[in-house]
């Protein structure tokens, strides 16, 4: 066997293990609990958001953890762009208190993003993978707006609480 049909099967090998790893991330995130009589499913990632600041600041850092894996498979850009916008949503209507929580629970960008992941591995575009540095600044961007969000959501928990 070539040594390129070996490095392909291990490139693709390694994407389906990566896959596996953040389905089960996103359904902890998006999907893990059932609630009784709705037949909805909710995960941790609503309930981490109801802490101010740093349950925002952690939710958005793990969305970012699987942009960043998607980009190191080789995702084409436009697909990293959708993944980005994906997660600006959930956090820019995020930062909005108590409907931001609900929103949380209908959007499930991580759910979304994992299908785009799944949909690219199953039917690889022809486009070409993302360059290192769009993957780079979009993630650096995404932080900024996590970050930013966060900071928003402790200022005003601050300003509320008059501290």
């Amino acid at each position: 066997m070539p040594l390129s049909d070996s490095n392909s099967n291990n490139s693709e090998y390694g994407a389906q293990l990566t896959l596996q790893r953040l389905r089960g991330l996103s359904h902890l995130l998006d999907n893990a609990i059932a609630i009784p009589g709705l037949g909805y499913r909710v995960g941790l990632d609503p309930l981490i958001g109801l802490l101010p600041g740093g349950g925002d600041l952690m939710a958005g850092l793990i969305s970012i953890y699987i942009v960043a894996e998607a980009a190191r498979i080789g995702v084409p850009a436009a697909t990293l762009g959708r993944m980005g916008l994906n997660i600006l949503t959930e956090v820019v209507v995020g930062t909005v208190p108590m409907i931001g929580d609900l929103f949380d629970v209908a959007w499930k960008a991580n759910a979304r993003n994992v299908a785009l992941l799944e949909q690219h591995i199953r039917h690889p575009a022809p486009s070409r993978r993302a360059d290192k540095l769009f993957a780079i600044v979009l993630i650096a961007g995404l932080l900024a707006v996590v970050l930013g969000a966060a900071t928003l959501s402790l200022l005003f928990v601050r300003w509320v609480l008059q501290l």
